[in-house]
């Protein structure tokens, strides 16, 4: 496994596996570590969108060049990804999540995991059987979804 973290350029080179989903300025749990983790024994990459050097005090707008560069990270990478694995914290909102899953839910490409208490569930869950997004309810299922669909 390899992992690379917004903003490294991204290689070509493997599988590459997204991890979109809460991070709602660090308040949501690190569940990026767990899945990356599960994943150290395949030929796979990792997208991690969860920035080491992330400033909250960055503006959010076009204009502001470092919030831009990870913006634009996140899309391609999305893009590129061959699996996109999708967590909503129930202790965050996740607005980008929820953006994310529109644009991807037609994709084939999502994993989803959306625990009871998100406060938008029923949304996601519409969303998913709508358009036959894989969907799980807990952070383990979604590590062995994910490890099931690098195995092939």
């Amino acid at each position: 496994m390899k992992e690379i973290k917004a903003p490294a350029p991204i290689d070509n080179a493997r599988m590459h596996v997204f991890l979109a989903g809460s991070i709602e300025m660090g308040a949501a749990e690190k569940w990026q570590e767990k899945v990356a983790s599960a994943l150290t024994d395949y030929n796979v990459t990792v997208l991690n969108p969860r920035r080491d050097d992330w400033d909250s005090s960055w503006t959010q707008s076009i204009d502001n060049a470092q919030f831009k560069e990870q913006v634009d990270w996140e899309l391609t990478a999305m893009q590129l990804a061959d699996t996109i694995v999708m967590y909503f914290d129930p202790q965050t909102k996740s607005p980008i999540t929820l953006l994310e899953l529109g644009l991807y839910a037609r994709s084939g490409k999502l994993i989803v995991c959306c625990p009871d208490g998100y406060w938008r569930k029923g949304n996601v869950d519409v969303v998913c059987a709508r358009y036959h997004a894989q969907q799980v309810s807990t952070i383990d299922a979604l590590i062995k979804a994910v490890v099931k669909k690098v195995q092939g």
